[in-house]
């Protein structure tokens, strides 16, 4: 299907926006109003311009305050409305979408509307235009998806038809019941489809609307349900984005138009419009890769959590660490940021790694060039929208190249002790990247997305979501800070997971390693909160261990001191607890802020 999107969805001048949708592949364009204006660029310019990029314009919008108006008013809209249609036959477009009246001067009369929306069909069909027809969500009489049908229904003229748009259907909708009388209305009826989703939050609709929208997939509506509804009746135009987003507003638009493709693309996945390869879910994490200018505290790091180096890459600067089922590479070669040392890299576990790869370049995910020699394992990576490289390996008993036939021996084996696995990895998102992560994880990966959780920070709040697979098998969590040039605190961590989180932070500190301590009147609290065992709680508070508890079980965990932009998590689940420690993450980011 034909996919299009609005000019206000994207950040930068007209001419940036034309060019990044088109290289993110869409068919056409809204032009909104507002972007025309301040363009240099003439009509006719803007019509080349959209030729020349592959891009048809598929709606000019948008007119305002047209219908059930005194007749005086309705003679300056008709007046209006002869300029803008000479204006969209300069510019080749031959849609327009007219917006219910919000003018304090309409009339509650819709036998008057539907013979002033009449006339004003009239005169666009003589200048070879089309009405789309939407009722906004605030609109002064006609604030519904089926009000507004109604009206166009009655006034029964060729060039009048429906726009839908799911947020102002589904800000309003109570339920799935809302959206199915979407069937009956005649597809060719409907001229024009406009989608976008949103969080579930509770304000004034107008401001939702205007500044927390987002893509499909990236908020709390059910957007695929409505799109089912639509394509029910028949109707043949394009899904096409609207999207009022601050943050989308000022991100770079090329990313950005490449995020709103693809949440189309998953899209008409899910309504059975495309079949793109299936997602492969990773089963596990094969090895987290630091890069750092620095060996030598990564080394003493890992080696105080009882980590051994066993092996060296051939080629390359990069070392092998082990201990029990994780595994983490060292790498100290050239990167285009030398700044510290950060996670790079992750190694996902496949069992299918060639069709993960086919997943990826269908979603769009960019595929990362590697250099290699002709014995290196070809193992192929995608980058994620922070520019974490990931990898896909050969899960055990999957078929693809094994990576670590990359590496020589350099040390002896990891001696047997105490479990320790990765159990998740938490990757702090610049500010404009963190819807754009939560979709690509879900439609790229297939990992599912938790809800959403704000965490108080001395300095603001942090925002942050979990994207898993159904097993536990891999957990990530994508957060974004309130001080984000404060990468002491809102850097990347590697949690471990171990069967005896006491033992572990215990050998930490006996090999050297600094735990970072937790104030007293946590512990307080905890005592007023919780009942333990004697001396339970003395220890936590000796070891700076945080305690959190949920219907499924248990979960203790502690946190190293941070090396560069990266610092370490040592935890335990009991019970099939399945959060993250989310309650004590306000202490946590007070302990790491003092």
């Amino acid at each position: 299907m034909r996919t299009s999107i609005a000019t206000v969805s994207l950040s930068g001048s007209l001419t940036e926006k034309l060019t990044a949708a088109s290289r993110a592949g869409f068919d056409g364009v809204e032009i909104f109003e507002n972007d025309l204006l301040a363009s240099p660029l003439t009509p006719e310019e803007i019509r080349s311009r959209c030729a020349d990029l592959g891009l048809t314009i598929d709606l000019y919008q948008p007119m305002r305050d047209t219908e059930a108006l005194p007749e005086e008013d309705f003679a300056r809209a008709l007046r209006r409305a002869r300029h803008k249609f000479e204006l969209m036959r300069r510019l080749g477009a031959d849609t327009v979408l007219v917006c219910s009246s919000v003018a304090p001067q309409a009339v509650d009369d819709d036998d008057l509307a539907a013979a002033q929306l009449s006339r004003l069909a009239d005169l666009a069909a003589g200048s070879g235009v089309r009405i789309a027809y939407e009722a906004l969500a605030w609109g002064r009489h006609i604030s519904t998806w089926d009000h507004a049908w109604r009206v166009v229904r009655a006034a029964g003229h060729p060039a009048l038809g429906t726009c839908l748009d799911s947020f102002h259907i589904l800000s309003r909708s109570a339920g799935p019941e809302d959206v199915e009388g979407i069937a009956r209305i005649p597809g060719e009826k409907i001229f024009f489809l406009q989608l976008a989703d949103a969080p579930r939050l509770a304000m004034d609709v107008l401001q939702w609307s205007r500044h927390y929208r987002c893509f499909p997939g990236q908020g709390g509506f059910d957007v695929a349900g409505l799109v089912r509804q639509v394509l029910r009746t028949g109707y043949d135009g394009p899904l096409s984005l609207e999207v009022f987003n601050d943050v989308f507003r000022q991100a770079e638009a090329g990313p950005t138009a490449r995020d709103a493709q693809r949440s189309l693309l998953l899209l008409q996945e899910e309504v059975a419009l495309a079949a793109p390869p299936a997602p492969v879910v990773p089963t596990g994490v094969a090895f987290a890769e630091l890069l750092t200018p620095d060996a030598q505290p990564v080394a003493a790091l890992l080696g105080a959590l009882g980590f051994t180096r066993t092996a060296r890459h051939r080629g390359k600067p990069v070392d092998l660490f082990q201990r029990d089922q994780a595994t983490v590479l060292v790498n100290t070669g050239p990167a285009e940021r030398r700044d510290g040392t950060r996670l790079a890299a992750v190694g996902l576990a496949s069992p299918d790694p060639a069709g993960a790869v086919r997943r990826a370049e269908a979603l769009l995910a960019p595929v990362l060039p590697r250099r290699r020699a002709a014995e290196d394992a070809a193992l192929e990576a995608v980058a994620a929208p922070d520019g974490t490289e990931l990898f896909f390996c050969a899960a055990p008993g999957a078929d693809g190249p094994d990576w670590r036939a990359d590496f020589e021996a350099a040390g002896p084996a990891p001696e047997a002790g105490a479990v320790c696995r990765i159990d998740h990895l938490a990757l702090t998102q610049h500010w404009h990247h963190f819807d754009e992560a939560a979709l690509f994880h879900r439609s790229v990966l297939g990992l599912r997305p938790q809800e959403s959780v704000d965490v108080a920070d001395p300095y603001g709040l942090q925002r942050s979501r979990a994207v898993t697979s159904d097993d536990g098998g891999v957990r990530i969590v994508l957060s974004v800070g309130a001080a984000p040039s404060d990468d002491t605190v809102h850097a990347q961590h590697l949690a471990f997971g171990t069967d005896d989180v006491v033992a572990a932070a215990r050998r930490f500190r006996a090999a050297g390693g600094h735990l970072l301590p937790i104030p007293a009147n946590y512990y307080d609290d905890l005592a007023a909160r919780f009942e333990f065992a004697d001396g339970e709680l003395e220890t936590y508070r000796e070891l700076g261990i945080l305690y959190d508890r949920d219907a499924y079980g248990e979960f203790r965990h502690c946190y190293t001191r941070t090396v560069g932009h990266v610092f370490v998590e040592l935890l335990q689940r009991d019970g099939g607890y399945r959060g993250y420690g989310a309650p004590n993450a306000a202490v946590r980011l007070a302990a790491q802020h003092a």
